[in-house]
């Protein structure tokens, strides 16, 4: 009886983590097939490519870029642009996505087949321009806490002697208390 019951436990966990993992898997892009080329800066152009496979034959592919700024998607520029292409005959599709002269952080770039439902995306990630004064003593500038490290050792060694005698007398007063 024991043997029955501890198989069929394993089977429904099984269960439960084998289907979330299929059910998640379907109808998306895998990066694999997502290429990112071209000049990845401020005022370049980027071209986003879904390999072949990636959508159905022929399928109309609309593309949407989301960012921080105002993209250009081919010939179509706005904060967030939209444009529908065709999918090649091997089922791939491309964008060129011209970034602004001010570009910073991230566009993110969706391709979405119209008869498929089929989404992949592509991530266009531009560093921060620095935008700190230089050091005057050829030093790298300090980002941390300036107090010396003993100093917060001993702060929290102060502390931690707070809480072990408040801990104490507590116990203390209760024991007190019960006899």
């Amino acid at each position: 009886m024991a043997k029955k019951t501890f198989a069929a436990i394993a089977l429904a966990v099984l269960a439960v983590f084998a289907v979330p993992a299929a059910a998640n898997a379907a109808g998306y892009v895998p990066e694999s097939n997502v290429v990112v080329s071209g000049t990845v800066e401020a005022g370049g152009t980027v071209a986003v490519a879904f390999t072949d496979g990636s959508f159905t034959a022929g399928e109309s592919v609309s593309f949407a870029v989301t960012g921080s700024g105002t993209a250009t998607l081919s010939a179509v520029k706005a904060a967030t642009v939209s444009l529908t292409k065709q999918a090649t005959s091997a089922g791939a599709a491309s964008v060129n996505v011209t970034l602004p002269a001010d570009a910073t952080g991230t566009y993110t770039t969706t391709a979405t087949g119209l008869t498929s439902g089929t989404v992949g995306t592509a991530a266009i990630s531009l560093a921060a321009a620095d935008g700190g004064a230089p050091s005057t003593d050829g030093d790298l500038a300090s980002t941390g806490y300036d107090a010396p490290m003993l100093a917060i050792w001993a702060a929290a060694g102060a502390l931690l002697l707070g809480i072990a005698l408040v801990t104490v007398l507590t116990v203390v007063r209760r024991q007190r208390a019960n006899a």
